[in-house]
């Protein structure tokens, strides 16, 4: 008689594998989604306070020239647009908002252009991510977000709320 001694296997089988993998997928299923929320509400935040550094130094700006004419958007910006994008820095499908100040009384010009009011802006910040905030901001206190990559400056439209 052969004399066989039981020796325990030193491996997994195939089935505990693909309980792992199935536990780790639930988790993943779960946790991604909840980063990409999270993600979104940080750069949104971002968006936010830059509006609002914006925002002050366009009255720090007025209150030494009497208006917003030759406003520059430094130290964030693009200098052939005068446009902040947000990540600093960012390029291509890096940047996540892009924020324009424009004249409040012709939206089509920034605060740059030749034959501007410049006692008046608007200011917007368009997000990248469809499922992402955009927002706007203007001198008189309008303020709304939209959940899309397109805002109307005057706040019009459907599913814009008044506040953020």
């Amino acid at each position: 008689m052969l004399n066989k001694r039981f020796t325990p296997s030193k491996g997994f089988t195939l089935v505990e594998l693909m309980i792992v993998v199935v536990i780790v997928a639930i988790l993943a299923a779960i946790a991604i989604p909840s980063y990409q929320v999270y993600a979104r509400r940080a750069q949104a935040s971002q968006a936010q306070q830059e509006i609002q550094r914006l925002a002050t130094e366009l009255e720090k700006h007025k209150s030494r020239n009497f208006n917003y004419i030759n406003f520059s958007t430094v130290p964030n910006a693009s200098p052939a647009t005068n446009q902040v994008v947000l990540p600093a820095g960012a390029t291509g499908a890096a940047i996540k908002y892009t924020i324009t100040v424009q004249d409040g009384d012709d939206p089509t010009k920034t605060l740059f252009a030749n034959g501007v009011n410049g006692q008046s802006w608007i200011i917007r910040a368009q997000a990248a991510d469809a499922k992402n905030w955009s927002f706007v901001l203007n001198s008189n206190g309008l303020r709304c977000k939209r959940q899309d990559k397109t805002i109307a400056l005057d706040c019009s439209g459907s599913g814009v709320e008044s506040t953020w």
